[in-house]
């Protein structure tokens, strides 16, 4: 083995050791085939799992499949384009099959498992995210493995996480994880697409996601994609954030799990950032939907990056969208950069009213002051850092 990568998997090696939480995320493209739900796999996915189960660690999975299934079962072409409800209604079809082959697998190892379905709005909810949390908790503690999946039966555009990746990613942060594994059908990163570049080298650590590491999602070949690389890249940016790693590796390769945490170079592995981001500003940065978008001035942005203030009416130029006190806000500069995003504790109409004045003056404008900033730091998280 070459020195480098010796370095390399050095890095790895203490969080693996440290991590007696993981979450193992596995899309669409690893549990199904063009027959539908691919037993084997899910026979070597669960031979894995126990395994880790078996070293004293909790796991949590998220595994899509569920629509694939419903299209296996009623025998509906893989081609055929779906229409929103066409999904849910096969989403209802198959997430008892889906159910029943985790069940069937795991059963051979004595596992027990539960089945957990969610939309965003679940986790959006900081009472619904509280509860689900104690859930989790309790079953993990029960030695029972929950398989979480989005609930699509009843999931809309507005409830949608958008993919599982993302929902990993926020479960890693609920559940205090210290690992998510993501497999899927590709190795990982690579420095070039290795079909077309001989030189093209695969990507085994990542210690920062920056733009040169988002555009590695276009050297991507295989079923996934690049929309999906670039959503796992998001999805380990916002693990890695709150202090847990994040691996991108083969799911349809037997044994990974294990090749893993024996200290093979399995994929890409992102290491945790230094300074952990507190679970409440995780929430906010992370699971909340921005409902509008305030414009600051360039002393407004300083001010919130590298001074960490609260954010006052006086910086604010411009307000879009119409929401209200508390909802989650997106601050812009001039430019449309992100700054930060955060809670708000006056609604688009007042902070029109008040943007760009003093905050002496928020009472006579408004007739009360609820607060003198339009966003306290304790509800604000500065992007740049996230």
């Amino acid at each position: 083995m070459a020195p480098n990568v010796e370095t390399e998997l050095a890095l790895r090696r203490p969080f693996l050791d440290q991590a007696r939480r993981v979450v193992v995320k596995v899309g669409s493209a690893v549990v199904t085939d063009e027959r539908g739900l691919d037993l084997e796999t899910i026979e070597a996915l669960a031979a894995d799992i126990a395994w880790l189960c078996d070293t004293g660690r909790e796991v949590l999975l998220v595994s899509s499949g569920a629509v694939a299934a419903g299209r296996r079962r009623l025998g509906l072409s893989a081609g055929r384009a779906l229409a929103l409800r066409e999904k849910q209604a096969l989403a209802a079809v198959g997430q008892g099959r889906l159910m029943q082959a985790y069940e069937t697998v795991f059963g051979r190892y004595r596992r027990h498992i539960a089945q957990i379905l969610l939309t965003h709005d679940d986790l959006a909810h900081r009472g619904r995210y509280l509860n689900i949390r104690n859930t989790l908790f309790t079953l993990l503690h029960w030695g029972i493995l929950p398989v979480v999946n989005e609930n699509d039966t009843v999931s809309v555009d507005e409830l949608r996480f958008g993919d599982n990746d993302t929902m990993a990613a926020m479960l890693t942060s609920l559940a205090e994880a210290e690992l998510c594994v993501c497999l899927t059908d590709v190795d990982g990163l690579f420095t070039a697409d290795p079909s077309m570049d001989p030189a093209a080298e695969p990507v085994l650590t990542v210690r920062k996601v920056d733009a040169a590491i988002e555009g590695m999602a276009g050297h991507v070949v295989g079923k996934l994609g690049t929309g999906g690389m670039q959503s796992k890249i998001r999805a380990a940016k916002a693990v890695c954030r709150r202090g847990g790693a994040f691996l991108i590796g083969p799911g349809r390769r037997p044994g990974t799990l294990r090749r893993l945490f024996a200290g093979e170079p399995v994929g890409t592995f992102f290491l945790p950032r230094r300074q952990r981001l507190p679970s409440r500003k995780h929430w906010i940065a992370y699971t909340l939907r921005p409902k509008g978008r305030l414009v600051l001035d360039g002393g407004a942005c300083r001010a919130l990056t590298e001074r960490h203030t609260s954010l006052l009416p006086a910086g604010i130029v411009a307000v879009e969208g119409n929401f209200r006190v508390g909802a989650p806000v997106r601050c812009e500069d001039r430019e449309g950069r992100p700054v930060a995003v955060g809670l708000v504790n006056y609604s688009a109409e007042e902070i029109s009213r008040i943007k760009g004045r003093q905050t002496n003056e928020i009472a006579d404008i408004l007739g009360h002051k609820d607060a003198d900033e339009v966003i306290h730091r304790d509800n604000l998280v500065v992007l740049a850092e996230a």
